[in-house]
Formats: structure tokens, C-alpha cells, sequence
């Protein structure tokens, strides 16, 4: 399970046209289709069934918080070397320090649940593909997204998505709270 925002059609649409040059390219990684991006606030991974009602309770306050944000998808980059590359990410700009403050919140309520929370900075991106490992990758292929920006949108509300794998992986909302509500 995780907690997400997920972009508008628009801003995904716009991303999607701008990405259009880059998916054919030598080295580009496994493309992530864009009905399944979404920016990740807080990744849970497996939480038991009997856990999820007071998960459910206790976010809705922390969500509440959140004044009104309008965010815009704006650069790129990667995790991992440019002679390694791991992940195909597109940064976020505008009120990105409001949504890092929901992150820190939302990562409070698991921590006092006693879900396992990882213990490393927040940082807002959406993940546009994944390279495999040991095949080769154009590590810079990011680069030539860094001067994206695409339209502002206002966050409406939070989302806590239930992860299924498999040959078509799919995500489940398990619940939504509107932000500021």
C-alpha cells in the first residue's frame, strides 16, 4: 500500500506528448503506461488487513491539514549512475515544500500505527520508467526532459492505493480524503 496524488489528465497528457521523442530511444528504460502514474507520498508495502481501518482514521486528519497546493511536473532526472541508471523520474515544482510537510505527516500516523516507515528524505518525483538491470541504459537520456514544464494543477485529494503485481499490474484505492477537507 502507499499514499499518492495522482496528476490530472491534463498534466499527464502533456507529459505523455512531451515524452513522445524519448520512447523509441536507444537505451530507454521500461516505460511506466500513464494510467499508472501518481506521485508516492509514503510507500507502506504489505499491511495487514486488520491494520488498514486505523490507517484509514488516522490519515484523514493528517490529510486535512494540508492547506490548498497547486503543483506542476517540471525536470527530470534518474536514480542511480549515468553508466547504471535505475529509475526515469520528472520532478515536481510549486508547492512542493507542502507536499513534503503531507509526507512527513502521513509517515507520523504509520510510524505511531507501528507500520514501517523508511528512514530517508521525502522527495516528490513521478517515476516515468525503470531501466533493467544488466542491460545497457542511456543514463542521460533524462536530460533531454530537464526542461519540461508542464501545466499547474491543484491537488484535490490523497489516495491510499493498494498494489497488485502481476502480468498486468493495477492499483486499488483502498480510500481518498480531499486536501484542506
Amino acid at each position: 500500500m502507499f499514499f499518492a496524488v495522482t496528476p490530472p489528465a491534463g498534466a499527464l497528457s502533456d507529459l505523455d506528448r512531451a515524452l513522445v521523442p524519448l520512447r523509441e530511444a536507444p537505451g530507454a528504460p521500461r516505460w511506466t503506461p500513464p494510467e499508472r502514474w501518481h506521485l508516492t507520498l509514503l510507500f507502506l508495502g504489505a499491511v495487514q488487513a486488520g491494520r488498514v481501518e486505523g490507517l484509514v482514521a488516522a490519515a484523514g486528519p493528517a490529510v486535512a491539514a494540508t492547506p490548498p497546493m497547486t503543483l506542476r511536473l517540471a525536470g527530470a532526472g534518474r536514480f542511480g549512475s549515468r553508466r547504471r541508471p535505475q529509475v526515469f523520474w520528472v520532478g515536481v515544482t510549486g508547492d512542493d515544500a507542502a507536499l513534503g510537510a503531507l509526507a512527513a505527516r502521513l509517515a507520523d500516523v504509520a510510524r505511531r500505527l507501528g507500520l514501517p516507515v523508511e528512514d530517508r528524505p521525502f522527495r516528490a518525483h513521478l517515476t516515468l520508467g525503470r531501466w533493467r538491470p544488466g542491460r545497457p541504459g542511456d543514463g542521460d537520456l533524462p536530460e533531454r526532459l530537464a526542461g519540461h514544464c508542464g501545466p499547474g494543477w491543484p491537488v484535490t485529494e490523497v489516495e491510499l492505493l493498494e498494489s497488485h503485481l502481476g502480468p498486468v499490474p493495477r492499483y486499488d484505492r483502498v480510500a481518498a480524503w480531499p486536501v484542506g477537507g
